[in-house]
């Protein structure tokens, strides 16, 4: 049972990185931009995070840098294809490549480093409950901040006039800027605040998650984000259960080689993935479905007349 609590704590800690960065998309997304340049932003807040952390030794200040450098990259994104008029899909492909190269060129310095020792955190009391304890009650506080965010976020898109307003934006940019909104200005905002929460999730990966940073550690998360929103079809309560279910799907190749299951290790490698491939392909066979609940005018450019 001990090894099914450890497997349980994995599971929520592994799908918070994937949550974050989904609910991040998410907003991208519900304002009709799509930013397929998660595993970039991903990979440059890490190593953002991680050498904030190694030189300051404060977590805190690890999460903002990656939320900084999210925010930065996703600008640049926003400002190439809401004003400039780029291709999203390929624009969002070009910052996915730079990157990968970027974070890899930065922190050649810091593959070697090692970070303060982690603090362990746990609820008073609750953390000492058998089995539940360790498996729900010693998490990090961001695992209970993702929760917290799912459900601000609810709020904030079905009941806010900004929320409301943001969908309009992404159902019909037209109509909302006949009604005297500043439809490009609202999709920057949602892009930068997409990227920050893309970068707090590369921030967790290589400051609390690992911690370290090794060339490449987003490791197709970010792709796997990215799938999520669509398998939750667009709904924040959805994104934060797929994030776990495929937290779960990744942490059970580890649990499955502890146990002596003799299964191929690339086998079990590949579980997340091809999780997402099958999730995706059984959501895919009812199109109906998802053009109901996706945005209108998700990808496509707008140009105010």
């Amino acid at each position: 049972m001990e090894s099914y609590a450890l497997l349980l704590a994995a599971t929520l800690n592994a799908g918070t990185v994937l949550a974050l960065a989904a609910l991040g998309l998410l907003i991208n997304e519900k304002a009709g931009v799509v930013n397929l340049g998660a595993e970039g932003m991903m990979l440059c807040a890490a190593i953002a995070g991680f050498a904030a952390v190694v030189h300051t030794g404060s977590d805190i200040l690890g999460f903002l840098a990656g939320m900084g450098a999210g925010a930065l990259l996703a600008a640049l994104f926003g400002v190439l294809v809401i004003w400039l008029g780029t291709n999203q899909y390929a624009t969002g492909l070009a910052l996915s490549l730079f990157g990968a190269g970027f974070s890899a060129f930065a922190g050649i310095r810091y593959v070697q480093e090692k970070l303060p020792e982690r603090p362990q955190f746990s609820w008073p009391w609750l953390g000492d409950i058998p089995l539940l304890g360790p498996a729900l009650f010693r998490q990090h506080p961001l695992v209970y901040i993702c929760m917290l965010l799912t459900a601000a976020l609810i709020w904030f898109l079905y009941q806010s006039r900004t929320g409301l307003v943001l969908r309009a934006v992404g159902e019909s940019p037209h109509s909302a800027h006949a009604l005297g909104y500043p439809v490009r200005r609202i999709r920057l905002a949602a892009v930068v605040a997409g990227g920050a929460l893309c970068g707090l999730a590369g921030a967790y990966l290589s400051v609390i998650y690992t911690p370290l940073w090794v060339e490449g550690m987003v490791a197709g998360k970010g792709w796997i984000a990215l799938a999520l929103t669509t398998f939750a079809t667009w709904r924040p309560a959805r994104v934060l259960l797929g994030a776990y279910l495929f937290g779960g799907v990744t942490m059970l190749q580890f649990h499955l080689q502890g146990t002596g299951v003799n299964v191929p290790s690339q086998m079990l490698t590949a579980l997340p993935y091809a999780a997402t491939v099958v999730v995706l392909a059984l959501i895919s066979r009812n199109p109906t479905w998802i053009r109901v609940n996706m945005p209108a005018s998700l990808g496509k450019p707008f140009h105010p007349g």
